[in-house]
């Protein structure tokens, strides 16, 4: 990737450079913003690569608004959206595309016909024939899968010789293994080593960003998309990588497949998981083999990390405020008597921390949109451009960038109350939370995104968090050790990072009953 990036760009600089001295003005240039710190970067470099996400957008958000400007990498002009109304036309509306530095990436993984790249028609049949496995009461019939999970992780954290764990990869390993349980009617020792150890290494190399990924990300997303397409064959490790993952999810989830396809044939068992039903030619719902068989690797790792990031975060948030983590623990002893799954719905407490968890770390807190054509985004709240004139729309031609700022908004104080960027799960029991129109599927929140692709998995992730998080409170008493602070840093979603550089969250983990 580095030699292919050092040839080409050159070449691709001087066209920028060409094609940004030939462009019209654009009316993103009329708003206010913080100074461009380089014409190279922009503001991408304080944006994605600051030690703790947030550091400065956040300070930009205080000083600017809800809607703001921004510079990309060569002057690029970006338009930063954290208003609710502005951001469900963008998620919404057809003039607005996800960016090919978030598309492309997407396709290296997953493939073209997986359901996080699909778009129009494909993306709606395929979805519609998925969301089976996703209602409220299929994801309620998972209860006892992720049961078994979260004591398989008590049992490990019991086994640990030291009380400082690393609770990230047992977590990462557990919700593995309910998404392939529940989901596709497997373990993950059915799955094989190979594709494990596979997986593995696409997780921990999407977990990077650097200046190079960001150029090449830029540079990239310029070139023709049979250029991409052909890049998959370039002989550098994450390419192969990405081969290896496309090539063993093809055989695994075709094996999966057939396997369901022919005990169906021929009258046996297959299960009450959703690829049982979804493989089932005598089934009206059932996918065609060539559809099916993409979505195994979507489900495995888009599913997967978003949610064990989610409880990691949680946890370290119990680790840092005792007093919260035992009011949650004596509500876990009340509620959990009976031992059903509609018990989690009735704790007020537990469901108003994983709101607060969701709000503050949400998976994807950027989400880059491209204008397909020209055309004019509403406001909720007016602002006030550079010139000092009154805005309640902003005009956007085709071709600029516009980015939902996700965590952002989940940090306005018009929606969520006082203090927004401090953890408070009592802001969500007092009233203080904006109870206006609905922006995304879950408490107002955009941390499952919003509009047709809204996250089909969102009541899978939120039912798996909950009785997780209850049977880990309930057994362990969680603290944070010294001198081994952890922060959040986006590598391509939001990650728990120490201070090596690495995904980890080391615990205190103590044994309560």
């Amino acid at each position: 990737m580095e030699n292919a990036l050092r040839y080409a760009a050159p070449v691709v600089v001087v066209v920028l450079i060409l094609c940004l001295r030939l462009r019209r003005r654009s009316a993103i240039q009329d708003l206010a913003g913080p100074p461009s710190p380089s014409w190279i970067f922009g503001h991408i470099r304080q944006l994605l690569l600051c030690p703790r996400y947030g550091a400065h957008e956040f300070n930009w958000l205080n000083s600017y608004g809800p809607v703001y400007a921004l510079k990309g990498c060569f002057g690029q002009d970006r338009l930063m959206v954290a208003d609710a109304v502005a951001m469900q036309y963008i998620l919404n509306s057809p003039n607005f595309q996800r960016a090919s530095t978030e598309d492309n990436p997407r396709k290296l993984v997953f493939s073209e016909k997986g359901l996080v790249v699909l778009r129009g028609s494909d993306h709606r049949r395929i979805r519609s024939a998925l969301s089976i496995g996703f209602t409220a009461a299929a994801v309620r019939s998972y209860h006892a899968v992720f049961k078994v999970v979260a004591e398989q992780i008590c049992e490990q954290l019991e086994n640990f010789p030291s009380t400082t764990t690393d609770v990230c990869s047992l977590l990462s390993a557990a919700t593995l293994e309910a998404t392939c349980q529940a989901i596709l009617g497997r373990s993950t020792q059915d799955l094989g080593e190979e594709f494990a150890a596979n997986n593995r290494e696409i997780i921990k190399l999407t977990a990077s960003q650097s200046e190079v990924h960001i150029l090449a990300d830029v540079i990239m997303s310029r070139l023709p998309t049979w250029i991409w397409r052909a890049a998959i064959h370039l002989p550098t490790k994450i390419f192969a990588v990405a081969r290896q993952g496309r090539f063993l999810g093809n055989q695994v989830g075709g094996r999966i497949v057939r396997e369901k396809q022919e005990a169906a044939v021929q009258g046996l068992e297959t299960g009450s998981d959703l690829f049982s039903r979804l493989a089932d030619p005598n089934n009206s719902d059932s996918l065609a083999e060539e559809d099916l068989v993409p979505q195994v690797v979507v489900v495995l790792v888009a599913g997967q990390e978003t949610t064990s990031n989610a409880i990691s975060f949680g946890l370290l948030e119990l680790a840092k405020h005792p007093d919260f983590q035992d009011r949650l623990r004596a509500e876990i002893y009340s509620a959990l008597g009976n031992n059903t799954s509609l018990a989690y719905e009735s704790m007020p407490l537990l469901n108003a921390f994983l709101r607060e968890i969701l709000r503050l770390y949400p998976a994807v807190p950027l989400s880059d949109r491209i204008v397909l054509e020209d055309t004019v985004i509403p406001l909720g709240e007016s602002i006030i451009s550079s010139k000092g004139n009154l805005i309640d729309k902003i005009p956007v031609r085709k071709g600029e960038i516009v980015t939902v700022a996700i965590a952002a908004y989940q940090r306005l104080p018009s929606r969520w109350g006082k203090d927004p960027h401090i953890f408070n799960p009592s802001r969500w029991l007092d009233g203080e939370t904006h109870q206006g129109e609905a922006v995304g599927p879950y408490a107002n929140l955009l941390s499952f995104f919003g509009g047709p692709h809204i996250c089909l998995g969102w009541r899978f992730a939120i039912f798996e968090m909950q009785v997780i998080i209850c049977e880990l409170v309930g057994k362990f008493s969680f603290a944070e050790p010294d001198n081994e602070p952890v922060n959040p840093r986006l590598m391509n979603a939001l990650l728990p990072i120490v201070a090596t550089g690495e995904r980890a969250l080391p615990l205190h983990v103590t044994r309560l009953v």
